[in-house]
């Protein structure tokens, strides 16, 4: 497994990282693991709702070959 070491981090972060695991009853590093995962799937839950809602604008509407364009550009 891949393994992350963060420098520089303000006194002030760590100690409420420490007080957020001691609370959850976790290590520090459980404790970070589990919100960089969760900040993980966030970003990709909230990259497909995206996704979907981009595709849910564009559905009904025609669309082109794009292979002509590819070919038109790559002649220039």
């Amino acid at each position: 497994m891949a393994q992350i070491l963060v420098r520089d981090l303000d006194e002030e972060v760590v100690a409420t990282l420490k007080e957020r695991a001691r609370r959850h009853r976790r290590s520090l590093q459980a404790e970070v693991k589990l919100l960089l995962e969760g900040a993980a799937r966030t970003d990709r839950a909230t990259a497909r709702r995206r996704i979907e809602e981009v595709r849910q604008q564009l559905a009904g509407r025609p669309m082109g070959d794009s292979a002509e364009l590819v070919r038109e550009l790559r002649d220039r």
